[in-house]
């Protein structure tokens, strides 16, 4: 599998008890595939995946096999402290049909870069199905670094990361050192660095309730080669990326998909949802954004 596009990490809607919506979950995933991105990825962190039962989670791949139906290659996150719960998310993956999965470092633990390869690995065995790497150092603790990707060199599924550690250096690592692992961006306001080095692909929350600007932003990069229009576009995304990064992310994401007019619900708690002020200047910066890409792309 070639990972080329936009990705999004899809949300779980909630209903007002804090239950989640299959219904409404079944109307986001509708949008993104109108939407025209390039894949949908369930059980990812913009998904709050560690706020949900594991018969939770195996319930929202369920359905969004079943609402996708082979439309967009879907993405299972198999995210947990225990490899043996990373495991049962890989062969529910496997027994579902999934176009692959997502596999990041188990977060609390501390695993040593061996420990955390081998988790890879058992988990990759239990999936058999095309890895999309996930380092995000910030959330679990531990970034992969060049004695991981030693040890799993020889798993032939492993064929692209997303990189969510923010450190520029490790992209130029793995683009120059690591050419056989496709880069994917994970780290919003470095879309265009990561483009310039050759990702192809980005995994944006984002695209959750602004789908079409963030293919405007691939578009203008990779298929067009057009790293001045790309520019122009990514400067009118950053006050967006600039707000996502102040403490709220996923309830920001929530409330960009309620702005959107999709039925989002709240967040789990620990989180709670933005307050008044944080909602109007949210709905500011998209009315904003929306326009001057608009202008952009014409």
């Amino acid at each position: 599998m070639q990972f080329e596009g936009i990705y999004t990490p899809a949300i779980t809607p909630l209903d007002a008890q804090g239950r989640i919506d299959l219904d409404a979950f079944a109307t986001v995933l509708e949008s993104l595939v109108e939407a025209r991105v390039h894949g949908i990825i369930i059980g990812g962190s913009t998904g709050e995946y560690y706020a949900h039962t594991a018969e939770e989670r195996f319930t929202l791949a369920r359905k969004a096999r079943e609402v996708l139906a082979g439309r967009l290659p879907l993405i299972i996150g198999t995210g947990a402290i225990r490899t043996e719960d990373s495991v049962e998310h890989a062969r529910l993956a496997r027994e579902i049909g999934a176009d692959a999965i997502l596999v990041g470092s188990p977060p609390y633990a501390l695993p040593t870069e061996a420990e955390n390869a081998a988790h890879t690995l058992a988990v990759d065995a239990a999936a058999g199905l095309p890895i999309m790497l996930y380092n995000y150092p910030a959330r679990m603790g531990v970034t992969m670094g060049e004695a991981y990707f030693d040890a799993i060199a020889g798993c032939r599924n492993v064929v692209a990361i997303k990189e969510s550690s923010g450190d520029l250096g490790q992209v130029h690592r793995l683009a120059c050192r690591r050419p056989q692992i496709a880069l994917s961006c994970g780290w919003d306001d470095q879309a265009l660095e990561f483009f310039a080095w050759g990702a192809r692909s980005w995994v944006c929350a984002g695209s959750n309730f602004i789908p079409r600007e963030h293919v405007a932003l691939y578009q203008a990069c990779v298929v067009e080669g057009d790293f001045a229009k790309g520019r122009r576009i990514m400067a009118a995304m950053m006050p967006l990326m600039d707000f996502l990064e102040g403490g709220k992310f996923v309830q920001s994401i929530k409330h960009g998909c309620t702005l959107a007019g999709l039925p989002a619900g709240g967040v789990r708690r620990p989180l709670q949802a933005l307050d008044a002020l944080e909602r109007e200047t949210l709905a500011g910066i998209v009315a904003t954004l929306k326009r001057d890409i608009a202008a952009i792309t014409g």
